[in-house]
């Protein structure tokens, strides 16, 4: 029989007085049985490969050139011996008087059933579709059309015109192993499925002013979209599409692609996708070796029946009615609501109204058979619990066990936290239940974690029930429930014997490092987290200071995530040295250069030692922080950081290395040769201000237009510039020549300002100057006991006042004795300091001469 794939979805909810609803996996659409009877006996001896629909009967053909007809129950009418090869469709008109059939022969006959009439053709290759009028019956309509494997064409039967043709997607599809698909949904609609592709064409009307030699109606392909699977079959169904499709899946034992169940689904058409209603897949005998041309989908319009045509199967699909969704409420226990839609609908269903008494008695409160119930707990309570609780615990059990006998084990177990309340034995009695009918998991996240707790060994076999079936539940217990309330020896040995089985299993290898950091084995956890490459490893480390730990696992952190690791170890220079970062990367250059390169960053002298071999690494893995890093660097060699930037041929680096070491000329040179570059040259000697330079450069451009123009915007607040112009052979064509000549002449203008601006302040400035320091001379200077001569060094004033002396005190504050002082040999009079004279402070005039 055929069996249907569902999604399963189930919520639960409680309401206010506390009564619950189940909301059980999506109903299905269909329902299905096998054509039996004479199509068993048929199928026995041959092969199904086309079979058409008629209100009145069935018509089946077979690979062995029979064509059967049968009534709607499968049973045998008519045989006709047609061809000694496959037959490949048959076609029926409106009244069913007349058949068309066509083989692999390349034979197309078209007779009478129930006369003498006969039409046959024959063509030179095999014949896959063959359509009669549906007025066969009329003598003004005999025709029939006939169809290949290649193409879909649509023909206007009234103006004997080709309307379109309608090309297949994917054209690398053999058109013989995956045929085309066709029905009509209504006259103007069709239907085309070929290969994973589905299009509904509209045929319209085309306008009047649009005709011209143009049929007079069009086709528009209204939905396309693209199915999972390749179709077999197509058929509508309202305004929603029923697909019959070939399922290729790969085998778990064999993992070679191999033919799995065909799906039949209920799609809703949109403009360039569709939404899945329903999907089944079928189990039809030998679909293990059928193909896709072997599966075919007929419908009958009127019955909503839809037919699955396979070589040894037939199958058929109907919608359920309502009596089939009340027995699919009951198979679900949801008899609340199969009580309602027998209600609802006593009138038409046929096969449910003597079980509505049975459903009331179902529903019957529970109030009242609360006797029997309440005699069975109290029993129960007598031998296990000892006796020891009150009626609110009968009820709430007896509500649980009725949850429980309902299916409703999670809400069961979400009432254990209201009813159980901190009653731990009854705890451990109701979670020993759940483990009798195999719904640990269930009550597990409802557990009791503090207040009460339960015995570990509740815990522990909640866990070994989860650790057997679900590794992710048993990740999320161990990281929810404390560390305490187990025993974690025994769920860590647990753990590793799984693990033997599944060595690489990431969800067991980040819950054992969990449970060894509950234990304080931080560096088993850390090993675990280094080889999972774990977002939590450095917390791990910063949190337990696992520093220590980590001294040989430096490249397994960098490889993780560069950036954290070496923040964090340049955070703990003193737990783990720089130098011992360097060493442990010396085989990975690329990871020493962003250790290094951080380094420096933070400071430019700590890793000093290894900035000769940050040179080679800058240029192997970071050029552009090449430049930036011998800029600050003071510990670098300069030579060997020229010899690596001359054979890597970087002329940037090279030119500023160069002008550091005192070549600038060479660095000018290059600059002049190698880039090509007069704003980069002329940068240059202006950041050097060499008269020198300026000369070079000069002479390197006198021939090249380009680098002139370049040098009169730029030279003249440098250098002459009429020490260019005049070099300048005549006749030479210089770009923009006028604008550079303009921009001297503004340049120059602008220095003139300058220089009188400057000047005026200047002088300003001097006056100002000047006039404090006359006011300055004009005061007095303290001569007393404590002042010394600068010469004889002996104090400037007699100790015995009543003796005459002569002293000489100058505006630089220095005093001599008057007969210490050398006699000028000047014709001018007036004397200056001779120690601010020898030490070229400019002489100071004497100020005061002071006598006695």
């Amino acid at each position: 029989m055929a069996e249907a794939e569902e999604k399963e979805t189930r919520s639960n909810e409680e309401s206010t007085d506390e009564s619950e609803e189940d909301e059980s996996e999506e109903e299905p659409k269909l329902k299905y049985e096998r054509l039996s009877n004479g199509m068993t006996e048929i199928l026995q001896k041959d092969a199904a490969s086309c079979m058409t629909v008629h209100e009145k009967f069935l018509a089946l053909g077979t690979h062995y050139g029979k064509v059967y007809l049968l009534d709607v129950q499968g049973n045998i009418t008519q045989k006709f011996d047609v061809s000694p090869v496959k037959i490949n469709q048959i076609s029926l008109d409106e009244s069913g008087e007349h058949m068309g059939v066509c083989s692999e022969d390349g034979k197309v006959q078209v007779f009478g059933l129930y006369s003498a009439e006969e039409f046959h053709e024959m063509f030179d290759c095999p014949i896959k579709i063959v359509a009669v009028h549906p007025h066969f019956v009329r003598s003004h309509f005999k025709q029939f059309v006939t169809g290949g494997k290649k193409g879909v064409k649509i023909l206007d039967m009234i103006s004997k015109q080709r309307i379109t043709n309608v090309p297949r997607d994917d054209i690398s599809l053999r058109p013989d192993m995956y045929p085309c698909s066709l029905c009509w949904k209504d006259n103007l609609t069709l239907i085309i499925g070929w290969g994973n592709s589905v299009k509904i064409c509209s045929v319209k009307e085309r306008h009047a002013s649009e005709m011209r030699d143009l049929p007079n109606r069009y086709v528009e392909i209204v939905f396309q979209f693209d199915t999972e699977f390749y179709i077999s079959g197509l058929a509508p169904i309202c305004d929603q599409l029923v697909i019959l499709s070939y399922v290729k899946e790969i085998s778990e034992k064999t993992e070679v692609e191999c033919c799995a169940r065909p799906r039949l689904d209920i799609v809703q058409p949109l403009p360039e996708s569709c939404e899945e209603i329903s999907s089944d897949a079928l189990t039809v005998r030998g679909f293990q070796e059928n193909e896709c041309r072997d599966y075919h989908l007929e419908y009958s319009e009127g019955e909503s029946l839809f037919y699955i045509i396979s070589p040894r199967d037939v199958v058929v699909a109907k919608e359920r009615d309502q009596d089939d969704h009340i027995d699919w409420l009951l198979e679900k226990k949801k008899y609340e609501e199969a009580l309602m839609a027998a209600e609802i609908s006593q009138k038409t269903i046929k096969k449910h109204k003597i079980l509505i008494d049975q459903l009331k008695l179902l529903h019957t409160p529970v109030h009242i058979l609360l006797g029997s119930v309440l005699s069975f707990i109290l029993i129960k309570k007598m031998l296990c619990l000892r006796r020891c609780q009150c009626l609110f615990f009968d009820i709430g059990l007896a509500y649980i066990n009725h949850l429980v006998e309902k299916g409703e084990y999670d809400l069961a177990a979400r009432k254990c936290q209201k009813i159980l309340g901190k009653n731990t034995e009854l705890w451990e009695f109701e979670v020993y239940k759940f483990k009798e009918i195999g719904q640990l998991k269930a009550i597990s996240r409802y557990l009791p974690r503090r207040d009460p707790v339960l015995k570990p060994l509740i815990y522990e076999m909640v866990l070994h029930e989860f650790l057997e079936s679900d590794y992710e539940g048993f990740a999320t217990l161990i990281k929810e429930w404390p560390g305490d309330l187990y025993n974690n020896t025994i769920i860590v040995q647990a753990v590793v014997d799984h693990l033997k089985k599944d060595p690489q299993n990431r969800t067991l290898l980040q819950t054992l490092a969990e449970l060894y950091t509950y234990d304080q084995r931080y560096g088993r956890a850390l090993e675990i987290y280094l080889t999972l490459r774990h977002k939590d490893v450095f917390q791990l480390i910063h949190k337990h200071n696992l520093f220590s730990s980590i001294r040989d696992k430096i490249v397994l952190l960098m490889d993780f995530d560069s950036e954290k690791a070496v923040d964090m170890l340049l955070d703990n220079e003193d737990k783990i040295s720089i130098d011992r970062v360097v060493e442990e990367l010396e085989n990975r250059p690329e990871l020493q250069h962003v250790y290094l390169h951080k380094l420096f960053k933070r400071d430019h002298h700590k890793g000093q030692r290894y900035h000769e071999k940050q040179i080679s690494l800058y240029a192997e893995y970071d050029r552009p922080n090449l430049l930036p890093f011998l800029r600050d660097s003071t510990h670098c060699p300069l030579e060997k950081a020229l010899e690596i930037c001359q054979q890597r041929n970087f002329v940037e680096e090279t030119v500023y290395l160069l002008s550091r070491m005192g070549n600038s000329r060479s660095a000018l040179k290059m600059i002049m040769e190698e880039l090509q570059d007069v704003d980069k040259a002329i940068e240059f000697a202006k950041e050097q201000d060499d008269g020198e330079l300026w000369e070079d450069l000069i002479l390197y451009s006198i021939d090249k237009p380009p680098f002139i123009t370049g040098l009169l915007n730029n030279i003249g607040t440098h250098v002459d510039p009429i020490l260019l112009i005049h070099r300048i052979k005549e006749g030479m064509e210089i770009p923009n020549l006028r604008d550079s000549l303009v921009k001297i002449l503004q340049d120059y203008n602008l220095q003139i300002l300058l220089r009188e601006g400057c000047k005026k302040i200047l002088v300003a400035d001097s006056l100002s100057l000047l006039k404090k320091m006359h006011r300055t001379q004009m005061k007095g200077v303290l001569v007393d006991e404590e002042n010394i001569c600068e010469s004889c060094l002996s104090p400037i004033l007699p100790s015995d006042a009543s003796k005459s002396f002569n002293v000489v005190v100058f505006h630089c504050r220095h005093m001599f004795h008057k007969e210490c002082l050398p006699v000028p040999n000047t014709v001018s009079s007036v004397q200056f300091c001779n120690i601010c004279s020898a030490k070229h402070r400019g002489p100071g005039s004497a100020i005061l001469e002071m006598k006695k």
